[in-house]
């Protein structure tokens, strides 16, 4: 005898079947730890010294740049989510839920937004700890570490935390508050919150790695090449905006691609 993972019972030999849609609300629980054990391990890694007046300067610089890039992209895919997440409503209404659930398109959009999030918490946290990594590695090795792997942290826990976060309320206002009990159509409302969720880390991921990319071979060219200037010297404007790519990219973008990857997989 075959039972619904949604339904409780006991096969033939009487081995009971647990009934897990019971238990979402771990999912909550553990977003809630982790969100505020991110929350700590930031105001930690904030206690730590910025160093000179020249490297406060520096990271104000980058992050001056990071904060000016972001808003600039998340406006613009802004207006993206907007068209497909209006053309999404249409085809739900007009075919009245049977092509598409009405609930898909604001679970695309809602997917989009967390993501978005998870990367715009890791690049603020990135710009704060930047120099405080490097003030704390020149009094020594382990001080630099125990800064870089907390810094680290608030990201991998800001990410978990979203992500299960996001998940866990979906779920509870499918099945508890709009009464869908059904797992495919659970499924399918879910799975496009992921969708919305890898649509914005590909804005993310590829518009930062473009912007960095472009930064660091015009810093190469102006700097090195004709005004003689060393790579990465804090003189040359493009550097900063080569270390405002490395941000936007390599963290605002990979923190939106781990959060996809994450939602995408328990989906």
């Amino acid at each position: 005898m075959e039972f619904s993972p949604w339904q409780r019972g006991r096969t033939s030999k009487g081995v009971e079947i647990l009934n897990f849609e019971n238990f979402f609300w771990v999912g909550l629980v553990g977003a809630v730890v982790a969100l505020i054990f991110a929350w700590v391990q930031r105001k930690n890694v904030l206690k730590f010294s910025e160093g000179t007046d020249l490297m406060q300067k520096i990271a104000a610089s980058i992050r001056e740049g990071a904060n000016a890039y972001l808003k600039r992209q998340y406006s613009t895919v802004a207006k993206v989510f907007l068209v497909v997440f209006v053309l999404l409503l249409v085809i739900a209404f007009a075919s009245n839920g049977e092509m598409l659930s009405k609930f898909t398109p604001f679970a695309f959009v809602t997917g989009g937004i967390w993501s978005m999030l998870a990367g715009f918490i890791g690049m603020k946290i990135a710009t704060q700890s930047n120099a405080r990594t490097a003030q704390a590695a020149s009094e020594s090795l382990n001080r630099g570490l125990r800064v870089a792997f907390s810094s680290g942290s608030v990201m991998g826990f800001t990410v978990v935390g979203l992500g299960l976060l996001d998940i866990s309320i979906w779920f509870f206002l499918l099945h508890y508050a709009f009464g869908i009990t059904d797992p495919n159509t659970l499924a399918n409302i879910m799975v496009m919150n992921g969708m919305g969720a890898s649509f914005m880390a590909l804005f993310a991921r590829v518009g930062g790695g473009i912007y960095t990319k472009a930064a660091d071979v015009g810093a190469d060219l102006v700097g090195k090449v004709e005004a003689g200037i060393p790579e990465d010297d804090p003189r040359n404007p493009a550097t900063i905006a080569d270390n405002v790519g490395d941000n936007v990219g390599d963290v605002a973008g990979m923190g939106a691609d781990l959060y996809e990857s994450y939602v995408g997989s328990i989906l």
